[in-house]
């Protein structure tokens, strides 16, 4: 497996973590019954705590569609190297710091940890390219 497929790998564990600790989160605050039931109406019972692991969930899914893109153009166009496998984990890292910077409002390293990981997205891009 190439450091870009591990990485992608670990991105999905990153996920079901994001995903696990977002849904905590939701039943404590509306418990069981909520979050089995159909959610209607329930963001003015959230505390703001699970609506920032909500939004960083919704940010996680958004990005992870970028990463894939870019695994995919490094291991078709077969430009793998040391720098694509480096940007692969820096993508990785920077997810797995993303969830918590965004949960507790780490201000402004949510913003750098997030641009980490885009940046990292688009040098895999451009290394297919070129």
């Amino acid at each position: 497996m190439t450091p870009e497929l591990a990485a992608l790998a670990a991105t999905a564990f990153i996920h079901l973590a994001a995903v696990l600790w977002s849904q905590r989160a939701l039943e404590a605050d509306v418990g069981r019954e909520g979050n089995t039931g159909p959610r209607d109406g329930i963001e003015d019972r959230l505390s703001p705590h699970t609506l920032r692991l909500r939004r960083a969930l919704a940010n996680h899914v958004e990005n992870t569609g970028l990463f894939v893109i870019a695994v995919v153009l490094v291991q078709f166009t077969g430009s793998n190297g040391w720098l694509t496998g480096l940007a692969a984990w820096i993508f990785v890292a920077a997810r797995a710091l993303y969830l918590p910077a965004y949960a507790f409002g780490w201000v402004p390293w949510r913003s750098v940890i997030f641009m980490a990981g885009l940046v990292s997205c688009f040098a895999m891009i451009l290394a297919s390219i070129f």
